[in-house]
């Protein structure tokens, strides 16, 4: 088991932020889904999440080849690349996951309570409203660039490994 914490400062700066780093985020999981399917089949798990103060990359199956399947997704993680259609799929995609979170009353109510509690953060109507307004490739671009100039990285590995 390996979990990984990107941590970087820039994500919670501005709602805008945090829309990009969605974008960032959903982006890479669909563009590893290819490449990264031989290692499901072999039974070696990954998950990417975008958590509230970076990347949390968990990955967990058999010793001898999840190095490997790690390595696959920190290459695709520095190699970062899209396509304009993908990005279009993407935010659409995010459209429909934002307007679905607020129109559940509770999780509405929770993420009123959160933001009542903790500093600094962006509520899910000021990303909605940042998405709807529009996205440009080129912000999105430049905000990956600065995300990963911008890491600090905890991390836990757990299980059949050497030093």
């Amino acid at each position: 088991y390996v979990r990984f914490h990107l941590i970087s400062p820039l994500i919670q700066r501005s709602a805008e932020n945090i829309v990009l780093f969605d974008t960032f985020v959903n982006i890479l999981s669909h563009n590893l889904g290819e490449p990264a399917y031989e290692a499901d089949v072999a039974q070696l798990e990954y998950k990417l999440v975008a958590g509230e103060h970076g990347l949390v990359i968990r990955v967990k199956g058999f010793n001898h080849k999840l190095p490997l399947l790690f390595q696959l997704i920190i290459d695709y993680l520095s190699d970062f690349s899209f396509t304009p259609a993908v990005f279009e799929m993407i935010t659409e995609q995010l459209k429909k996951t934002y307007f679905n979170i607020l129109i559940k009353p509770e999780t509405l109510a929770k993420d009123v309570r959160l933001l009542i509690l903790e500093h600094g953060r962006w509520s899910m109507i000021d990303r909605y409203q940042t998405l709807m307004n529009g996205l440009s490739i080129e912000s999105l671009s430049s905000f990956v660039n600065a995300f990963k100039s911008q890491l600090f990285v905890e991390g836990l590995v757990q299980g059949n490994f050497t030093s």
